[in-house]
């Protein structure tokens, strides 16, 4: 157990407010549809993430609570948007920070990646669709001037929530293709006002941002930003872009970052298009995280394809990141994360390598996080088509679901 205790996995890290991480892996933000038809907590998300602060991760972020109402990223999101709902966040936040936790809450706004089956018109920066079936997303109306300038206030409101309800952070989502990622990139941000341009005047909202929810929290509430290292297209956000980012955003005291990459059109963050020696290596985004740490001044954590514990301890070992990001293993294996650091396990189930047809991925792990939020033990042996098949019916009732809500 002494060599254990040795572990980097092992070592606390104090964040720059001063706030304490018990160890060095964090639940990496993971989307659950588990919300009501009225957007609000349930007591599945009860279960579910107090089955993670049992498990032993020093952080635990949660998935896409959303900020406006009208714009999800699928049926099941939790909204913090007018909606009440405060005493079931408030049982949320108790489960989720039980075994000392730090549970910290992401916030979003989805933009343009907002399916068809729950808003007819999304919004972006610009007009600018994805490149993918319109008959699963419509085409985006660029948003107004003056809805630009009500998006802090957004944010700010759902992380004074977070904060009251008892949460002990907030993760701003500036990745993954999402709202303020698409802000971030020149491929969709064509606008000519104040927030379109150079990076300074992209990244402008993403600023903004961070300084209301600061404005509206305490010292001691944690603020991370999710950021991509690159969107991996061409004319899009790059690496260089990033690296200015993160210096500005070390500058607006954030507590730290997650890095990630990609979006819905080039999914890096599922390993997607990875050459086979970086999917071997297990870290896809170990690179990026490399020079990020060199301009960073706030701890980083860096997420995507780690699977081994001495994957994990090299990382850390060489400083390219200060906290394992996990998230698809703990879909499935919620106690992950205890096991790692008491050694019963030098690894991390790569489920994905198992899943036939290899498209079944998202809806499998999805309904892998459904069976635990109902209290069920995961389905490991999960048929690849019977999980399409699921998953699919899952997100059509909840979506019907929705119709009906006042």
């Amino acid at each position: 157990m002494s060599a254990l205790n040795q572990l980097h996995l092992a070592q606390p890290l104090t964040l720059p407010n001063g706030v304490v991480l018990k160890n060095r892996i964090g639940k990496a933000p993971l989307t659950e549809g588990l919300a009501d038809p009225m957007n609000r907590a349930t007591e599945r998300h009860v279960r579910l993430y107090g089955r993670w602060a049992a498990g032993g991760a020093g952080l635990v972020v949660t998935g896409n609570v959303q900020v406006d109402r009208r714009y999800l990223e699928r049926p099941g999101n939790v909204v913090i948007d007018g909606n009440d709902g405060l005493e079931a966040l408030r049982a949320y936040a108790r489960a989720g920070t039980a075994n000392g936790t730090q549970l910290w809450m992401q916030i979003n706004h989805p933009g343009r990646q907002t399916p068809r089956r729950v808003c007819e018109q999304p919004v972006a920066p610009s007009a600018v669709p994805l490149a993918l079936p319109e008959s699963a997303f419509a085409h985006p109306r660029a948003m107004t001037a003056e809805e630009v300038a009500d998006l802090p206030r957004r944010f700010a409101h759902a992380a004074r929530v977070a904060h009251e309800t008892g949460f002990t952070g907030v993760q701003v989502h500036a990745a993954h293709g999402y709202l303020l990622s698409q802000f971030l990139t020149p491929l969709v941000n064509r606008r000519d006002d104040r927030w379109g341009g150079d990076i300074a005047a992209r990244a402008s909202l993403l600023l903004e941002v961070v300084r209301a929810v600061r404005a509206a929290t305490s010292p001691r509430f944690c603020i991370s930003v999710k950021l991509n290292s690159s969107d991996f297209q061409q004319g899009g956000f790059s690496n260089e872009e990033c690296l200015r980012v993160v210096t500005w955003l070390g500058e607006a005291s954030v507590d730290l970052i997650e890095i990630s990459g990609g979006n819905y059109e080039k999914p890096a963050m599922m390993g997607s298009g990875a050459k086979e020696s970086t999917v071997r290596r297990e870290a896809y985004f170990l690179d990026y995280a490399r020079s990020v740490r060199k301009v960073a001044t706030v701890p980083i954590m860096l997420t995507g394809g780690f699977r081994t514990r001495a994957a994990m301890e090299a990382a850390l070992e060489e400083g390219a990141c200060d906290v394992i990001g996990l998230g698809r293993p703990m879909c499935v294996d919620t106690d992950l994360p205890n096991r790692l650091l008491h050694g019963e396990t030098d690894r991390a189930e790569a489920y994905e390598e198992r899943i036939v047809p290899a498209k079944a991925g998202l809806g499998w792990f999805c309904l892998q996080l459904i069976a635990h939020g109902d209290g069920r033990e995961p389905d490991r042996a999960l048929d690849g088509e019977a999980a399409i098949r699921g998953y699919l019916a899952n997100e059509e009732s909840t979506a019907a679901a929705l119709e009906g809500r006042s």
